[in-house]
Order: structure tokens, then C-alpha cells, then sequence
């Protein structure tokens, strides 16, 4: 049966579980409103999606 030499070090442990953190979840601002939307996704307030009109804009926000 495989038995570890060694006892792994806190800096390994921490290294490998570095991917294990959520990530933070990332926003634009944009340029016509100035109002903050995820990068990639149809800005809700204008309904606009790389310029052009997708969604009907929303007046409840």
C-alpha cells in the first residue's frame, strides 16, 4: 500500500487547494449610462448587448 514519505507542507497543501477559492463575481461599467453589468451579458437597465437593442429597456430599477 502507498504510504506518503513525508508530511506534506501547509505551503504545498495551500498551493494545490489555490484553485479551490470562488471566484469574485466581475462588473462593467457602461459607457453610454454608466451603469454597472456583467462583462458578456445584455446590460438589463438598457437592454442593450454590444451595441446593439436586444431587450425592451426597463423603467423599474
Amino acid at each position: 500500500m502507498a504510504v506518503p514519505k513525508r508530511k506534506t507542507t501547509s505551503m504545498k497543501r495551500g498551493n494545490r487547494r489555490s484553485g479551490h477559492s470562488k471566484e469574485s463575481v466581475t462588473y462593467v461599467e457602461s459607457k453610454e449610462t454608466g451603469e454597472l453589468h456583467r462583462p458578456h451579458h445584455v446590460d438589463l437597465k438598457t437592454g442593450m448587448y454590444r451595441g446593439r437593442q436586444i431587450l425592451e429597456p426597463r423603467e423599474d430599477f
